[in-house]
């Protein structure tokens, strides 16, 4: 079960988290309010292709998309794409909606936007399973993922 492994993981790294589990949402705003969150606390995780199976996670606050000039610049790179659903889950184990890095297939690389890892903050992702998500200090997720931060966004 894909939730069973995101705790694995979870569990793994040390860290508090805290599940929550609600009816699968049909929006962004439906999953935030579900949680608990604000739109900006629920993190997207979206699977970005650099190359032939090169891929990273970027997180990306719900309220925000990925700003791609600097995603990058940031990354040195001149094109970079969004697998679609299939390869998305082919790459991490997840579908669409579900994705989190923890527990992921392969530890791909992890950029998170700046307004994501702002201290002190707890914030929710996908869970491993629809109407599941995960809570977890944004402090220790930046630690344990070892992720990149940058400012990488622009408003939605």
């Amino acid at each position: 079960m894909s939730e069973r492994r995101v705790t694995d993981a979870l569990d793994a790294t040390g860290i508090g988290y805290t599940v929550t589990r609600h009816e699968p949402a049909g929006s962004l705003a439906e999953a935030a309010r579900a949680r608990g969150v604000g739109a900006g606390d629920l993190l997207k995780t979206l699977v970005v292709r650099r190359g032939e199976d090169d891929f990273l996670l970027v997180l990306v606050p719900g309220d925000r998309t990925i700003a791609w000039p600097r995603l990058r610049a940031l990354l040195g790179v001149t094109r970079l794409s969004m697998p679609d659903a299939a390869v998305a889950r082919d790459v991490t184990g997840y579908e669409r909606g579900t994705i989190t890095p923890f527990g992921a297939l392969r530890a791909w690389p992890v950029v998170a936007d700046e307004r994501a890892a702002a201290p002190r903050r707890t914030v929710s992702l996908g869970g491993g399973a629809h109407g599941v998500g995960v809570s977890v200090d944004n402090d220790d997720l930046v630690r344990v993922l070892g992720a990149t931060v940058a400012d990488v966004t622009d408003p939605a």
